[in-house]
């Protein structure tokens, strides 16, 4: 990874919901190849943060660019943007009267452009990627909660994204189902993919992150590698955080 690649830029990005300050002067570069995880307590602006990267959350002011490009505020531009940006939700957004297979192959035959079979290809090697590849015939309602965010994983990846966007992944599933996301996640990191990931799971930001990004009240308040972070955290509002977390 080339410490000068710089994938995702964010340059002074506020963000406003009437008189509330959400982000505040959010300044910070992730480069291609690298995984960031966002931590912090919660109302710190981690998954608004995530969320207006591919502008699902617009922002009051500021810049973000994806690989060069600003951010457009609408229409064939942010979504030809959006297609290279890869989101998973804590909720997994699957359309319910789909096949996994049909998931995961529509977004691939509508922005990309690719014909059904060829999308059907694709889709089913992601499957078989995240493992869920036996699943393909079913509905999302026939599958368990982590085999369902392993789909929305591969619906985001059959799009062949530049940077992948993890709105705390492992939030609503069932303890015995996190480990199994985070494999996958895991394997994602070593393939290589850039990703920026919003989680409350410390073992997986300390051994699979580059760099820690901790946000509190909508600031970036401190930025290190994780060895860094979770032995000796610069500031005191990190150090209580971890005290509090790492307790539980």
């Amino acid at each position: 990874m080339e410490a000068t690649d710089p994938l995702v830029v964010l340059k002074q990005v506020n963000k406003f919901y009437g008189e509330h300050h959400v982000l505040r002067d959010i300044n910070t570069v992730v480069n291609r190849g690298e995984i960031v995880a966002l931590i912090g307590p919660s109302g710190a602006g981690k998954s608004t943060l995530c969320r207006a990267i591919n502008r699902l959350e617009t922002i009051s002011s500021g810049e973000i660019y994806v690989d060069g490009v600003a951010l457009p505020e609408e229409g064939r531009a942010l979504a030809s943007l959006r297609a290279d940006v890869g989101m998973v939700f804590q909720s997994f957004n699957l359309f319910a009267h789909k096949t996994v297979l049909e998931n995961v192959a529509l977004g691939p035959v509508m922005v990309r452009r690719m014909s059904k079979g060829e999308a059907k290809k694709v889709a089913m090697e992601h499957l078989e990627r995240v493992g869920v590849a036996n699943q393909a015939d079913k509905l999302p309602a026939q599958l368990s909660g982590g085999q369902q965010q392993r789909v929305a994983i591969a619906r985001a990846l059959a799009m062949n994204p530049k940077v992948m966007l993890f709105d705390e992944p492992t939030s609503a599933l069932d303890p015995e189902m996190v480990s199994e996301v985070l494999d996958v996640m895991r394997a994602l990191a070593q393939s290589g993919m850039t990703m920026i990931v919003v989680t409350h799971e410390m073992g997986f930001a300390r051994e699979a992150a580059d760099r820690i990004v901790f946000m509190a009240d909508g600031q970036v308040v401190e930025e290190s590698p994780p060895a860094e972070f979770f032995t000796e955290a610069k500031t005191t509002r990190a150090r209580d955080f971890l005290q509090k977390i790492l307790a539980r």
